[in-house]
C-alpha cells in the first residue's frame, strides 16, 4: 500500500476550494433528472399499489437507492423502488412474486414505440423503462419482512429469499454527513464521478459509497477541505481494493451488523478496479501536494473527467488557461478588470 497522504503533507496544499465547488455543480443531477425521476417512481408505485391481484400482499413501496440518498450524479439512469409487502404469506416464493409483478407491470406498460418490451424481468427485480424520460428506468424490488426488522428480496435463480436492509443506508448517510460537517455527501458524489471516469465495469457506485463509509468509520478520511476529503477517500478505496485482491478482505455491511456487503464483480474486474483506483489515487494525491495550481487542477481534472453531458467537471482556477498555465498580464490591474492574477491558493 502507499504511504499515508497525511505523512507527506507539509505546508499549504492545493485545496482549490472554488474549483471543487464548481465540480460538484457539474456532477449534480440535471433539472430534467430531478423532474423525471420522481415521475417515473410515482408511475410504477401507483400501478403496483392499484393492482387488485397484489392487494392481499399489503404493498407499500418506498424510494431507495442513490437518488433517495441524494448521492446520485448526472445523469440519473435508474430509480429503485423497494416494494415492501407487509402481509404476504411466507409460503409464496420469490419467483412467484416476480412473476406476479411482471404480469401487472407488463400489462400496464407493454411495448415502446420501437416494439421493444418496456418491462424486463431480472434476477431480483422488475426493470421498467421510460423512453419519454430520456431512457430512465425504474427497478421495482419486491421485499417481504423478517422477524428481526430486516427485509428479504428474491434470491437469484431460486425460490428462496435473501436478507437486506436498504432503508438503513439512508439513515447512516444522514448521520455520517452530519459527523463530517456536510462533507460526506459531496465526497460520495465526487468519488462516484471518479469511478465512472476511470472504470467502465463493475464494481459499481454503491461499492464506492460503502467503501467510503467504512473508511470514514476507520478514520481514514480527512474533511478539513473538500480536496482533502476527496483525496483521502480515494486513497482509502484504493487501499481496500489492494487488500480485497491480495487476501480477500471483505467490507462490513453497515446496514446489517455481522454481515458483509456483497457486490457483483468478477476476479478480473476487482483487479482492474484495484489498478485504476490506485493510479487515480496517486494522481489526486500528487495534485493535492502540488504547488503549481494549474498543474494541480490538471491532476484533479484527469481523475474526474467529464460528466454525462460530456462537460469537463473540474475547472481551471482563476488566472490559469485550459492548459494549466498561468496567464500573463501586461500592466497594472485597474478597477473593473475582468482578468486578475491568481491569488493565494487557499482560495482557489
Amino acid at each position: 500500500m502507499s504511504e499515508p497522504l497525511s505523512a507527506r503533507i507539509g505546508g499549504e496544499m492545493a485545496t482549490l476550494s472554488n474549483c471543487f465547488a464548481t465540480a460538484l455543480t457539474m456532477v449534480e443531477p440535471s433539472s430534467a433528472d430531478k423532474t423525471n425521476a420522481p415521475l417515473a417512481h410515482s408511475s410504477v408505485r401507483d400501478v403496483l399499489t392499484g393492482a387488485n391481484s397484489l392487494k392481499a400482499w399489503g404493498l407499500s413501496p418506498v424510494l431507495i437507492g442513490s437518488y433517495k440518498r441524494d448521492v446520485s450524479i448526472r445523469r440519473v439512469k435508474d430509480v429503485d423502488v423497494f416494494c415492501r409487502m407487509q402481509t404476504i404469506d411466507s409460503s409464496v416464493s420469490g419467483q412467484d412474486v416476480l412473476a406476479a409483478f411482471f404480469k401487472v407491470l407488463d400489462s400496464e406498460y407493454g411495448r415502446d414505440d420501437s416494439g421493444a418490451p418496456r418491462v424486463r424481468r431480472q434476477a431480483r427485480s422488475l426493470q421498467v423503462s421510460f423512453p419519454e424520460y430520456d431512457g430512465l428506468y425504474v427497478d421495482a424490488v419486491p421485499a417481504r419482512p423478517r422477524g428481526d426488522g430486516y427485509w428479504e428480496i428474491p434470491k437469484k435463480d431460486s425460490d428462496d429469499w435473501q436478507s437486506t436492509n436498504p432503508e438503513k443506508l439512508t439513515d447512516l448517510k444522514t448521520a455520517m454527513n452530519a459527523t463530517m460537517d456536510g462533507m460526506y455527501v459531496p465526497t460520495v458524489k465526487l468519488l462516484r464521478q471518479a469511478r465512472r471516469e476511470i472504470l467502465d465495469s463493475r464494481p459499481g457506485g454503491l461499492f464506492v459509497e460503502v467503501a467510503l463509509y467504512d473508511a470514514c468509520l476507520r478514520g481514514q478520511v480527512q474533511w478539513d477541505s473538500q480536496a482533502h476529503a476527496f483525496v483521502t477517500g480515494l486513497n482509502a478505496i484504493a487501499d481496500y481494493l489492494h487488500d480485497k485482491v491480495t487476501w480477500g478482505r471483505e467490507l462490513p455491511d453497515p446496514t446489517m451488523p455481522g454481515h458483509n456487503a456483497s457486490f457483483r464483480a468478477t476476479e478480473l474486474q476487482w483487479e482492474k478496479a484495484r489498478d485504476r483506483f490506485r493510479a487515480a489515487a496517486d494522481t489526486a494525491g500528487q495534485a493535492y501536494l502540488e504547488e503549481d495550481l494549474g498543474v494541480a487542477a490538471l491532476g484533479y481534472r484527469s481523475v474526474l473527467g467529464a460528466n454525462a453531458d460530456d462537460d469537463i467537471v473540474f475547472p481551471m482556477p482563476a488566472g490559469y488557461d485550459e492548459a494549466g498555465t498561468k496567464k500573463s498580464f501586461a500592466g497594472p490591474i485597474t478597477a473593473g478588470e475582468r482578468m486578475v492574477p491568481a491569488g493565494d491558493r487557499r482560495f482557489g
